[in-house]
């Protein structure tokens, strides 16, 4: 092999001179008669750089390319194309169309009330049949194409006499077109040929009863603000008249009552109006969608009625039995049915007659494993019936709210003692708009279902109560001292509630008849007895209270330095609330008036749109107490103090207050040593019951070397070392603490992540925004919010 290297030297003038170097190689066959040669392959340059070129492509090449770009953009083109077409132009698949339908068997077949049920084999063998018959039908008509089927919703009517089938027709569009008209117009003409139709024969169906209805036009009547009354403290309806009546719905015949009343909360004004929508839900029952949803629709649609002196009531389910049912059957009903069965409008539990509970509780509770729950002496139902079904518990007996104790209804206000912690014998003495309003409604517990922070002056003795007449003033003391008189046990009543101040003092003409009354005693003596007496004039004393105490625990005895169980029951932290996103728990906060709830701002961020709902009374997750309360959030605002990460959120209605809900206390400066004793709250992970755990301020440095801190920040370390540490303390948590005198709770700080409990020394430190920085704040938006 041999190479070759030729220089051809160019001269341009002034130019850059530059020269070719052209290599080639040569093979030479051993005899030297053949040689191969290889076309320039690469330029040298005069700077050495190497440079390496391709072969130009021919014309043939280029056409190849050419029609292969040109091919990959029609293609691109044609992809653009089907996608603007698709999602511009193209419409989406029509919905299945789904009609409903009935009709009158009036010969040939007859209603038995077994064939209401839709579980029992007489509805099943009945329905096959009926389906059968539309099917071949339809199958056979000019919609056989786009006929899907159809479903028998219901068998109805009059005991051994005529029979009404409910059912629904598919037909999906997509193959043919259909409208009621023209499907009631089929069914009718082909019913009509009686014995010589092929699809009902041996059956007189009634031409004139068949109807039919495209399911999107059926008409969903909706509760009108003034036809219907809700026994809730929530809702403020014009009350009407109403009068109990038998119960007519051979569907919701199964159920334990049998009076009801009109209007019910959907809007029917009778069972002709009712028929026309319970097909609907009669197919979530049908559905399962809900264990209870055949006592719920029932208790909706046929309430119950309840007897009263004036006016009969309707009693609906409570509140948290209509959550369950909506996170069951909710993504079911239509947009209409959803407004009228707005939870909100449903009424709270507050004791026997106030709303229908959810049954089988204690059931429930042993097949989800809690039957260790159960006589425990704290409450998990909302009737008590985990309590009250116990051995300490005589069925006659009352419970007394907290501890496994019980008392007859006669040991309340019989001036001894009978309670764990004194409840049988608080209010016994109060405040009430009425005599009815506090007796229409079965007593549960000693405590009051709810604070009226004004009202006529009522008493309770032995579980009869009374009112205070004012009558024999006039005659036992002088006329410039009855006011002084009078101010003195209003002020000594608020007080004894729990309120600050008293804003009026009023004696009224009583309106109610059949009422019991006490007098004074001896009105200038320092200890003021009440006696039973006549009042044939009916002059009442009416007061009004203001400023309910905050951070106090009603439930506990008074004095400094309560002991405080690890575990807590219900009434020893009334201003912890949980919230929850969708149903699920999230964040926790601190009651600071009946409207607001303090929590941190991290529990929103990054949080899509959804219903946040805050829960009260609650010291078990899982559980629903008769003290138990919801309402949703529907705003939120943030701390304008910088560095500070609380927030406020406005619930959308007053919560009631209570021995289990109250308000905690804000501080107006606070130093470390002010600070008597201070706790944090948490939820046990394996028992998701509420835990205190005491904490201790110390030193920044600890939280600094682990967490960000700024000038609002306040670091805590747990007092004492556990080896059995299992809560978790939520985002928005409190840190409150006991100070000055040391008989109120306030909040110091707020949380803003969740930290898990462990052993001392090793857990992540806890960092609380500190309250005072925001107090003003804090104030004048509860302020703000009043005015």
């Amino acid at each position: 092999m041999g190479v070759s290297v030729d220089r051809n030297k160019h001269n341009h003038g002034g130019r850059k001179t530059s020269w070719d170097s052209r290599m080639s190689v040569s093979t030479m066959s051993t005899n030297g008669t053949r040689q191969y040669r290889r076309s320039a392959s690469s330029i040298l340059s005069s700077d050495s750089d190497i440079r390496f070129t391709r072969r130009k492509l021919s014309r043939q090449y280029k056409c190849g390319c050419c029609i292969l770009a040109s091919f990959l953009m029609l293609l691109l083109a044609g992809a653009a194309a089907i996608y603007v077409g698709y999602t511009f132009y193209f419409t989406q698949p029509a919905e299945e169309q789904v009609f409903r339908a009935s009709f009158n068997v009036m010969e040939g077949d007859v209603f038995q009330t077994p064939m209401a049920d839709l579980q029992t084999e007489e509805f099943r063998v009945k329905a096959r049949d009926y389906k059968e018959r539309l099917n071949l039908l339809f199958r056979r008509s000019n919609y056989r194409l786009g006929f899907a089927g159809t479903d028998i919703l219901a068998l109805d009517g009059t005991e051994g006499k005529d029979l009404v089938v409910h059912f629904d027709i598919h037909i999906d569009p997509t193959y043919t077109t259909a409208s009621a008209k023209d499907l009631q117009t089929l069914i009718s003409n082909e019913v009509a040929l009686e014995q010589e139709s092929l699809y009902f024969r041996n059956l007189t169906i009634d031409p004139h009863s068949v109807e039919v209805i495209e399911n999107h036009v059926i008409k969903t009547t909706t509760a009108r603000p003034s036809t219907y009354q809700i026994v809730s403290e929530a809702v403020t309806q014009t009350p009407i008249r109403r009068k109990c009546s038998p119960l007519q719905l051979d569907y919701c015949k199964k159920m334990n009552y049998n009076l009801t009343t009109y209007p019910n909360i959907m809007g029917h004004n009778d069972l002709k109006d009712l028929k026309k929508d319970v097909i609907s839900f009669r197919e979530l029952v049908d559905g399962e969608c809900y264990r209870l949803a055949y006592d719920f629709i029932c208790n909706v649609l046929q309430p119950r009625c309840a007897r009263g002196p004036e006016s009969d009531e309707m009693l609906l389910p409570c509140r948290s039995y209509c959550r369950d049912f909506m996170t069951g059957c909710g993504g079911r009903l239509t947009s209409k049915i959803k407004e009228a069965l707005d939870c909100n409008k449903f009424p709270e539990f507050h004791g026997d007659g106030s709303c229908i509970p959810k049954p089988g509780c204690v059931q429930e509770m042993q097949t989800r494993a809690l039957s260790p729950r159960i006589c425990d002496g704290v409450v998990d139902c909302q009737d008590l019936s985990d309590e009250k079904s116990c051995a300490y518990c005589p069925s006659n007996y009352i419970h007394c709210g907290i501890g496994r104790a019980c008392i007859k209804s006669s040991k309340r206000c019989d001036g001894k003692r009978d309670c764990p912690d004194g409840s049988d014998e608080r209010a016994c003495l109060t405040l009430a708009p009425s005599i009815q309003q506090m007796t229409k409604v079965k007593v549960v517990t000693p405590h009051l279902p709810r604070y009226h922070p004004e009202g006529y002056v009522v008493f309770n003795e032995k579980g009869e109560m009374g009112k205070l007449c004012t009558e024999n003033l006039n005659s036992s003391i002088p006329a410039n001292k009855t006011a002084e008189i009078l101010h003195m046990v209003a002020s000594s009543l608020c007080k004894t509630l729990s309120y600050e101040s008293v804003t009026s003092v009023q004696v009224e003409k009583d309106a109610e008849d059949d009422v019991a009354y006490v007098s004074m005693d001896d009105p200038t003596a320092s200890e003021i007895s009440f006696v039973r007496s006549e009042c044939p004039t009916k002059q009442v004393l009416k007061v009004s209270c203001a400023n309910l105490e905050c951070g106090v625990q009603v439930t506990h005895e008074a004095g400094a330095n309560p002991v405080l169980a690890k575990m807590s029951a219900h009434g020893d932290w009334p201003w912890h609330m949980a919230l929850f996103k969708d149903d699920v728990h999230i964040c926790d906060g601190t009651l600071v008036s009946p409207n607001w709830v303090v929590t941190t701002t991290s529990c929103f961020q990054g949080q899509p749109k959804a219903e946040w709902l805050v829960r009260a009374g609650s010291v078990r997750l899982s559980s629903s107490s008769p003290w138990q309360q919801e309402r949703r959030i529907v705003g939120m605002v943030k701390s304008p103090v910088e560095g500070s990460t609380i927030a406020m959120v406005k619930l959308e209605e007053p919560l009631m207050m209570t021995d289990f809900v109250r308000p905690v206390c804000l501080p107006q400066q606070l130093q470390a040593s002010d600070a008597l004793h201070c706790n944090t709250l948490g939820w046990a992970r394996n028992r998701d019951q509420l835990q205190r755990v005491e904490i201790k301020v110390t030193v920044m440095e600890k939280c600094e070397n682990i967490s960000i801190s700024s000038v609002n920040s306040l670091c805590t370390e747990t007092a004492y070392g556990q080896e059995d540490c299992s809560e978790e303390e939520f985002a928005g948590s409190p840190m409150h603490c006991q100070v000055n005198d040391g008989t109120r709770w306030s909040l110091i700080g707020v949380t803003n992540w969740r930290i898990a409990c462990a052993k001392n020394g090793m857990e992540r430190p806890r960092l609380y925004d500190k309250i005072v920085p925001n107090i003003d704040w804090i104030q004048e938006t509860i302020k703000a919010d009043t005015i």
